[in-house]
C-alpha cells in the first residue's frame, strides 16, 4: 500500500500500524498522541522511524508540512545537549535553519530547548524553540 515515497499516515486510519511498520526509508508519519520532545523521539523509534530531520530547504518546501498538520508539532532538532549548539536526532549539526522571526530565542523562563513546527507560518520561516515539556504531536521520519 506504499505507492509514493513521502506520505502522512493519520493516526485514525485503520492501516496505520501496516503503514508505519511496511513503508520503506523516505516515509513520514504524524503521531496522534501528544506528548513532550523526548516522548514523541520515543513514539516514533518504537515505529521504527524518528522525529523528522529537515536538514534542505528543498525538504522542508517539499514535505508540505502545511498542509498535513493543522497543529504545531515537534521536528528532530534540540540543544538539550549544549545550549545553542542545535543538534538533530542523528547527532548531526543544524547547518540551515528555518525559523520564524526572532527565533530561536530561548525563552529564559521556558528553557526552550527542542523545536517546533508551525504549520500556519510561511514555510520558509515556521521552526521555533519551546520547551521540550511541552506536549505536542511529533513528525516522525521512516
Amino acid at each position: 500500500r506504499c505507492l509514493v515515497p513521502i506520505t502522512v499516515c493519520l493516526g485514525i486510519m485503520p492501516l496505520l500500524s501496516e503503514c508505519m511498520f511496511l513503508c520503506g526509508p523516505g516515509w513520514f508519519f504524524v503521531s496522534t498522541e501528544l506528548k513532550n520532545w523526548s516522548d514523541s523521539r520515543q513514539y516514533c523509534r518504537d515505529r521504527g522511524a524518528d522525529l523528522v530531520i529537515i536538514n534542505t530547504e528543498e525538504k522542508q518546501v517539499s514535505l508540505f508540512i502545511s498542509s498535513l498538520v493543522s497543529e504545531r508539532v515537534w521536528i528532530g532538532l534540540s540543544d538539550t545537549e549544549n545550549e545553542g549548539s542545535m543538534k538533530w536526532v542523528d547527532n548531526s549539526p543544524l547547518n540551515q535553519g528555518f525559523w520564524a522571526e526572532g527565533e530561536p530565542n530561548n525563552n529564559e523562563v521556558k528553557n526552550e530547548d527542542c523545536i517546533e513546527l508551525i504549520p500556519s507560518y510561511p514555510t520558509l520561516n515556521n521552526w521555533n524553540d519551546r520547551s521540550c515539556s511541552e506536549k505536542k504531536k511529533g513528525i516522525c521520519e521512516k
